[in-house]
């Protein structure tokens, strides 16, 4: 994953993430459960290239969804990998399933 992807360890972490960003967020959320681990992974790659080519116009943060409940619920993340993208912290974008860049940058298109 790439250095530009923070990874908060709680919803304090999270929201302190949140605050000092100045750019829009993509929060990707994540499950540890079994049917989970492997879209997530394969979701890891994928955030961390978004993360590299949006550098400096987008904040790119993986949540985990049990060590950040109060961030999952917020956003109404129902499944995992799932993301959603932040102005402000108000979400103006989501998607839930395994997605390409493609899909990512289809996501955050007329946001940025």
């Amino acid at each position: 994953m790439a250095k530009q992807v923070h990874r908060p360890r709680e919803d304090a972490e999270f929201d302190f993430i949140l605050g000092m960003s100045k750019v829009p967020v993509l929060a990707y959320f994540t499950g540890t459960w079994p049917k989970a681990i492997e879209p997530c992974r394969e979701m890891d790659l994928v955030v961390g290239d978004i993360a590299d080519a949006y550098a400096g116009r987008l904040t790119a943060v993986r949540a985990d969804i049990t060590r950040c409940p109060s961030a999952t619920r917020r956003y109404e993340v129902t499944g995992a990998p799932s993301c959603v993208l932040l102005k402000a912290g108000e979400a103006v974008a989501h998607a839930t399933g395994p997605m390409t860049v493609v899909e990512v940058r289809s996501l955050l298109d007329g946001h940025l």
